[in-house]
């Protein structure tokens, strides 16, 4: 026999099958809601939040919608005005404010109206990125029976021992 015609037998390893399987993943959740808002949601299995998320910013652009209205009358009312224009007009804040100062305070309300309402819609965008985020880390946290929080009432004594002059007070028991 040769050197060349002995072989090594190295007997197989077992296949790891924790590595085959696919954690959940808080930066998958994380850049789904950043692709499209109530993505994050559905990975992590949480379907009754996508509506929520899609309530909040249709109240939101809805709001910045009707208040950007409010603007452009204020506007060509304030022209109007400027003007001195005598064509009719349908716009209704011609008539209700004749001086040009309370049109342009009426613009700047309805102004800093719609640029709030824009970053409240930033906040609840970062806000449902955050939220699927915090909600992938948590995905596999087992909250079982065995954990639970009583409150009771509780009759605390005096340092003396006398329960006469004692306190109230609640007793809390965390069990788990």
């Amino acid at each position: 026999l040769n050197a060349q015609d002995t072989a090594l037998y190295f007997p197989p390893r077992p296949i790891d099958t924790s590595l085959l399987e696919n954690p959940h993943s808080p930066h998958k959740a994380t850049i789904y809601s950043l692709v499209l808002p109530g993505l994050g949601q559905a990975y992590n299995k949480k379907y009754w939040k996508i509506p929520v998320i899609y309530a909040g910013f249709t109240f939101l652009v809805y709001n910045i919608k009707v208040n950007n209205d409010e603007v452009k009358k204020f506007t060509q009312a304030y022209k109007y005005v400027i003007n001195k224009e005598t064509y009719p007009t349908d716009n209704k804040y011609v008539v209700r404010y004749p001086n040009p100062s309370d049109l342009q305070a009426g613009r700047a309300f309805y102004r800093r109206k719609v640029e709030l309402n824009i970053i409240y819609s930033a906040a609840w965008y970062v806000l449902n990125v955050l939220d699927a985020a915090v909600d992938a880390h948590f995905f596999d946290y087992d909250i079982s029976d065995n954990l639970s929080l009583h409150l009771e009432p509780a009759w605390l004594p005096a340092p003396d021992g006398n329960y006469a002059s004692g306190a109230q007070g609640i007793k809390l028991c965390l069990k788990f």
